[in-house]
Formats: structure tokens, sequence, C-alpha cells
């Protein structure tokens, strides 16, 4: 039930036909896991608190530095030196203190991954690496989980669902991120957000673009994005939507799977 004081807060969302109460209802009851409060996770953070998500786990080890302001909002400059997982949480409840926050202040790895997205309805991952990344994928497929994952880069950014343990409309499996993206590029080929940098707004973009996508997943409108990968070019502010299938060679729920569990990650 939503209290009058929700009523009030989300009125904007309760009067959208796609919403509705119960859509509102819907938020209140998810339990959503996004891993790192940086470029990405700030926004991603901010907007669904704002949204009414009734709990929100953060994952990030990190702490803030001075650096991360030109693009990670969600903290501020007396919060350098803090853990980004706790500034994170003061400003979410900050924004809306309807909202359960619950920190945990270390890095996802193959030990512990199972076990912080087992709880959770939803996952977001905007980690900066591609370790982290097939990681994330391969424990939200192991847990059944529904998985929405970017990439940011200088000027571009992708965005993509995956929901792999499930079946499309066809009885199909449908694709995972390995289908996608089979091997992770070479090391040292492609250079990190501190050497490469990285526009502030985009991140900014990509992020509510991920937050849409997460309330969109939990309320139930519009058409998905699995087995879809938007793609954007902040250069020419071009939008292009790949389409992409499951490969029946991809090691996580291909013909032959190869990966039954998180040893990998170790």
């Amino acid at each position: 039930m939503l209290s009058a004081e929700e009523l009030e807060r989300y009125a904007r969302h309760i009067v959208l036909r796609d919403v509705g109460g119960p859509g509102q209802a819907a938020l209140k009851g998810a339990r959503v896991l996004v891993v790192g409060a940086g470029g990405l996770g700030a926004p991603v953070l901010m907007y669904l608190a704002a949204a009414g998500i009734g709990t929100l786990d953060i994952v990030d080890d990190d702490i803030v530095t001075l650096s991360n302001l030109q693009r990670q909002v969600i903290h501020a400059t007396p919060d350098i030196g803090a853990r980004k997982a706790d500034s994170a949480a003061s400003r979410i409840l900050a924004l809306n203190p309807n909202v359960r926050v619950v920190q945990h202040r270390v890095r996802l790895d193959g030990s512990n991954a199972l076990a912080l997205i087992g709880g959770c309805d939803l996952v977001l991952d905007g980690s900066d690496n591609f370790a982290t990344r097939y990681l994330v994928s391969d424990a939200c497929y192991l847990a059944k989980k529904p998985l929405i994952t970017a990439a940011l880069g200088q000027f571009d950014g992708s965005l993509t669902t995956i929901r792999a343990h499930e079946r499309n409309a066809a009885g199909e499996p449908n694709p995972t991120y390995r289908c996608l993206f089979p091997e992770p590029p070479p090391a040292g080929t492609v250079p990190s957000c501190e050497e490469a940098g990285v526009m502030g707004a985009l991140a900014g973009m990509l992020g509510s673009m991920m937050a849409l996508e997460a309330i969109r997943e939990i309320v139930g409108f519009g058409e998905g994005l699995v087995g879809r990968l938007v793609m954007i070019d902040a250069r020419a502010m071009r939008f292009e939507t790949l389409r992409y299938s499951r490969d029946p060679q991809n090691p996580l729920n291909g013909d032959a799977p190869t990966i039954t569990d998180l040893s990998r990650h170790l």
C-alpha cells in the first residue's frame, strides 16, 4: 500500500496510464542491486530512488576522489575521502527517505557475487571493466536474475538487457552477454577512464537510460532491450540499435555449456 505522502510524492508517475498505482506499488516492492556508485551508478541510483524503488543495494568498495565529481553527481565535494557506498546512501536518503538502502562496501568477485545478486529482483551493472561485466553476467544467469548492463567510452556508450535464463516468445533461449561479446578485448587495447577521459554528461545520459529501462522492467510497459543493444554516439548525437541473438556456441547457455559456476572468476 502507498501512504498519503507516497501518493503525493509519486503523483506524476501514478497519473501515467502505463504506471498507475499498481506500477508504483511494484516499484515500492522491488529490490534492485546496483554494481558501482560511479559515473553510471550515480544517475541510476538517484533516479531509481526518486522513482520509489523499495530497496536499493549498492556494491562499491571505492572512495570518493576529486576527479570523480566531474560525472559522479551523487557525490559532492564534502564527500571526498568517504566511501562511495556511504556517500551515495546519504544522498539517496536525503532525496527519498522511503527507500531502504543496503551498502555493500566490498568488491564484487566470484566468492560473493551469487550471495549479493541472489537476494535482489534486478541487477544493474555500471562497472568500468570487462572482468566485472562478465562476472555479473555469469552470476545473473546462474542466479536467474535479469540484468541491465551498460558501458561508457569517451564519447560513446551502449546499453542492453540480459534475461538469458528465460526464453523468448518463440520458445528459444534468450542471448547472454557472451553472445554479444564472446571474448574481452586483449589487455591494454581499451584505455581506462583515467587514461582516456570521459564526457561527464554522457555518463548522466546513459545512467538515466539504465534507470528508465529498470523502471520499465519492473512495471512492465513497452518493449525492453532483450536482444537489442542501444549504441550512443555523443559526437554526432546519434542513437542506433543492433539486434543480436543467442550464440549456440556460447559457454553459458549454449548447446554445450561449460560455465556452471563462478570458479573461473575466483
